[in-house]
């Protein structure tokens, strides 16, 4: 990248609880240097009791234009903004936050349309499938939401904490799909997704049970750090195509920097 940082320079954040692992600050920023922009991403790591001081302080930066959200902000962050997308509102939570003309906050969660975008480019297709998602979380959620709005004939849901689960269900079940509560076996599904950090911790647990997967199964997985999961190597070995985190956040970052790029600026 060739870019000078000045006092004119427009900041954005990226905030967690952890943060090291995280790809956006150094593709982002050189996303807004091909685009022109004179911006940069910076990662801010904020634990749960203290987002809610950061983000009164956000708002009275009328440089910083905007805030990508991760692990595990998603619901609170969401909270605080203004005004959402349809996504959002569904869901209740926010994975990118851009700077309103008034100062303050306009959310949406695009997780999931990468997370589409990886299995198709790696040559998945969603449609039609019976699917299996891991996780019910902020980026759980919104892969839910992408799967059903990509046509999946069915999605199964497993997660450990069973309200948030069962709450993000009955949030889904409109019509397109049969979204029920499902669990680690992955037989007779098409689709795998996991959207759980198992796997970036050496010794963690599998999320599903890879022994039942089928090499016709397509799995796909949101952790970057390793960058080839333990479950996606478990998958590849049985002969199953896959989709990893890096390749989703790939699909991910132009989505993110079209929805910052389309802020106003106060400062």
């Amino acid at each position: 990248m060739d870019f000078q940082i000045t006092g004119a320079t427009r900041l954005n954040v990226i905030v967690g609880e952890p943060i090291a692992q995280v790809k956006s600050p150094a593709g982002m920023t050189a996303a807004f240097a091909e685009r022109g922009h004179d911006g940069i991403v910076a990662p801010v790591r904020v634990a749960p009791e203290h987002l809610d001081a950061f983000l009164k302080a956000a708002d009275h930066l009328p440089n910083l234009d905007g805030i990508i959200v991760t692990v595990p902000h998603k619901f609170a962050c969401c909270r605080h903004c203004a005004s959402t997308s349809e996504r959002s509102e569904v869901l209740g939570s926010v994975n990118i936050m851009r700077r309103r003309k008034d100062g303050a906050w306009h959310g949406d969660i695009v997780d999931g349309l990468g997370f589409v975008g990886a299995v198709k480019a790696n040559g998945g297709e969603p449609e039609g499938k019976r699917a299996l998602l891991i996780g019910a979380g902020g980026a759980g959620s919104a892969i839910a939401l992408a799967l059903v709005d990509a046509g999946v004939s069915e999605l199964a849901i497993h997660d450990a904490d069973t309200a948030r689960r069962d709450g993000l269900i009955e949030r889904l079940n409109r019509g397109k799909a049969k979204v029920f509560a499902g669990s680690p076996d992955p037989t007779g599904f098409g689709l795998v997704a996991n959207a759980t950090p198992a796997g970036m911790k050496p010794g963690d647990a599998l999320p599903i049970e890879v022994d039942k997967l089928s090499p016709g199964t397509f799995v796909g997985c949101v952790i970057t750090v390793p960058a080839v999961s333990p479950l996606i190597e478990a998958a590849r070995a049985r002969g199953c195509r896959t989709s990893t985190g890096t390749q989703m956040y790939q699909a991910l970052q132009n989505a993110m920097v079209e929805f910052l790029l389309a802020g106003e600026r106060i400062g």
